[in-house]
């Protein structure tokens, strides 16, 4: 398909700065599509009245980790300040080496030497030292720390900032409550630079209020990579290629999605990350097995879901991946009604934002 189809106008102003308070106050625009009505607006807080007992929920239990680092390229101590600096981390290939993305990447080479952080030995007062190992497409770097292991997931956490998205970045710095706010209750395993934010609409009332009325909430892990910033610059979706990412599906949150279906329950995804690791694991018939590795799954409209049956969501950016896995889930023109509808009804959009309830 061709991707401009999947474009759209949004004021700024609805795009969200900071999220609401308490994070399960946040409007949900629930949308069946062979329903009357098709549309209906809700809160996140009313999700126990709105599913069955029978249907399960899937969250992603992945954590963000401090993946920006600011610092300054220094090839020569003579040369001054140096070339200012900014990586954002995305993958971690050995316990002292990352893959980032570098900007600006055109003025790195390799054996260049970055200081992150403030003055000082490695990750003394706050620095943290870095070797340019090798150089790849788009401004992508192999760094190697002088650190490893423990030490460096401490210093990275100690001079690192939360990877806001650009549109929030562009407006303004990351503070310490984003240090909060922009994790999930149920967030553990770290190793994303973004936040599964379906998630972050959630509390601990909420799930004590979806477990009372029989609706078991499961675990599984995706760890959101860099690329997700990355507008599709493709044509048409045939000509796009997925980044890949790091996802893994328990024996256990297998056997539970598993029979929650065969009685007749729906497997209902919190986020478009769960929803992917999900149709990843899912064999033909919809059954689903243990499932560990990467995933670079690229779902629009025509591609069938094989075992996701309800998926909660944010509203995503136009011409994004992930407006387009919501078009294929809920049909295109559904989706551009649901996000005309939002817009004219006043939602907040992206990581801060209100939620839609997907129901096929």
């Amino acid at each position: 398909m061709r991707v401009d189809l999947f474009d759209f106008e949004l004021p700024p102003e609805r795009i969200a700065l900071r999220p609401v308070a308490p994070r399960d106050a946040a409007r949900m625009l629930v949308v069946r599509p062979l329903g009357t009505p098709e549309l209906t607006d809700a809160h996140v807080r009313d999700l126990p009245d709105l599913l069955d007992p029978r249907d399960v929920l899937v969250v992603n239990d992945t954590r963000v980790v401090p993946a920006r680092l600011d610092g300054v390229r220094r090839r020569d101590t003579s040369q001054g300040e140096g070339v200012r600096v900014e990586a954002m981390l995305h993958k971690r290939i050995a316990a002292d080496r990352w893959l980032a993305l570098a900007r600006p990447g055109k003025r790195l080479a390799v054996g260049d030497r970055i200081a992150f952080g403030g003055e000082g030995n490695a990750c003394l007062l706050g620095r943290l030292d870095a070797r340019i190992e090798s150089k790849g497409e788009g401004g992508e770097v192999e760094l190697r720390f002088d650190l490893s292991g423990p030490a460096l997931d401490e210093a990275i956490a100690t001079v690192g900032h939360i990877p806001l998205p650009p549109y929030i970045a562009a407006k303004r710095p990351d503070d310490a409550q984003d240090r909060a706010d922009y994790q999930t209750m149920f967030a553990r395993e770290e190793g994303s630079v973004a936040a599964p934010t379906a998630g972050l609409h959630f509390t601990p009332q909420l799930v004590e209020r979806l477990a009372a009325r029989g609706i078991a909430t499961h675990r599984v892990t995706l760890h959101v990579g860099a690329g997700t910033f990355l507008p599709v610059k493709a044509q048409d979706t045939t000509d796009h290629r997925m980044h890949a990412e790091w996802g893994e599906v328990s024996d256990e949150t297998a056997a539970a999605l598993n029979a929650a279906r065969a009685a007749g329950g729906r497997i209902v995804t919190v986020g478009t990350t769960a929803t992917r690791l999900i149709e990843s694991a899912a064999g033909p018939d919809g059954t689903l097995k243990a499932w560990r590795g990467e995933t670079d799954i690229f779902i629009t409209p025509g591609v069938r879901f094989r075992a996701v049956g309800g998926m909660l969501t944010n509203f995503h950016l136009p011409r994004s991946t992930l407006v387009m896995l919501v078009a294929a889930f809920i049909g295109h023109e559904s989706q551009k009604r649901a996000y005309a509808h939002a817009i004219a009804e006043g939602y907040r959009f992206y990581s801060y934002g209100d939620a839609s309830l997907l129901l096929p």
